[in-house]
């Protein structure tokens, strides 16, 4: 199938790994209900530490032989340059043209290792081993990375994976769009003109949502939280509510100069598929 899109704004989908068959066998289902909004690429995960390369690969592999664009995920933290090269050149047999270049997490239980500091190490030895064999995306975190020293500390970092050899960005979500254009004002300050393309998490079920933002450093402005709280158990007024905020988000970003649009879809389509629907896309 074509994998063009509307050139004036385009979407892609993040997914992650399944664990079981099942799991594999729905996830087929959720990308062929997605296609139809005729994604620039899809993304695959990668666990703590390459823990789920194999499932991200073969993930990938079938994206790829379903007739869209893949991008693989691809953490550095704990890897060597071998392993590094090694999971290139797999990567370059399969006809992957995307990676996600990533930090990346431990496993649980092991110290700090590998090769690797920071993913501007990951690009720029991407780039030295592959040349421009890949389109490489990078994480961007409007709200200020978790373990960031401090404001200027976290723009650095996002500078040096630009300046390391990054094509663009993938942003973590948000649901302040304020903070989405001053990240972009300020990196254009520094002279970083990559594409920055907003994250978005569909708002599905309240307790998820809480535990990733908890995880990740995500900001969950207090309206939409006690608005959440309020509705307890009503997961159809939850999801309704959330269609509505995350829809008017979207909209936001769009007029306000977005490129476009990156759905962490967790392996689901139904409210992925609604945005889409309510910006017409």
């Amino acid at each position: 199938m074509s994998t063009s899109t509307r050139a004036d704004f385009p979407v892609s989908y993040e997914f992650f790994p399944p664990k079981t068959p099942e799991g594999v066998a729905k996830l087929r289902g959720v990308r062929q209900a997605l296609y139809a909004r005729q994604p620039l690429f899809c993304s695959v995960t990668y666990g703590a530490g390459g823990s789920t390369q194999q499932g991200t690969f073969g993930a990938v592999a079938e994206i790829l032989a379903e007739g869209v664009d893949a991008a693989s995920h691809f953490s550095c933290i704990g890897a060597t340059r071998e392993t590094v090269r090694t999971q290139l050149a797999e990567l370059r047999a399969m006809g992957v043209k995307r990676l996600v270049a990533l930090r990346g997490d431990l496993p649980s239980g092991y110290g700090a290792g590998g090769e690797f500091h920071y993913a501007s190490d990951l690009v720029a030895f991407i780039r030295a081993e592959t040349g421009d064999a890949f389109h490489i995306e990078v994480a961007a975190y409007p709200e200020i990375h978790p373990q960031a020293r401090s404001p200027e500390a976290d723009l650095q970092a996002y500078a040096a994976k630009v300046r390391a050899g990054a094509n663009a960005a993938i942003t973590q979500y948000f649901y302040n769009a304020d903070a989405y254009f001053r990240f972009c004002d300020d990196t254009r300050r520094m002279g970083l003109d990559v594409p920055v393309v907003p994250g978005v998490m569909p708002i599905i079920s309240s307790t998820q949502l809480m535990r990733f933002s908890d995880a990740s450093g995500a900001e969950i402005p207090r309206w939409i939280r006690l608005r959440l709280q309020a509705f307890g158990d009503d997961t159809a007024s939850i999801k309704a509510f959330g269609l509505d905020v995350v829809a008017t988000l979207c909209e936001q970003l769009r007029a306000g100069g977005a490129p476009g649009l990156h759905f962490y879809t967790m392996n689901q389509s139904v409210a992925t598929l609604e945005l889409c629907r309510r910006l017409a896309l």
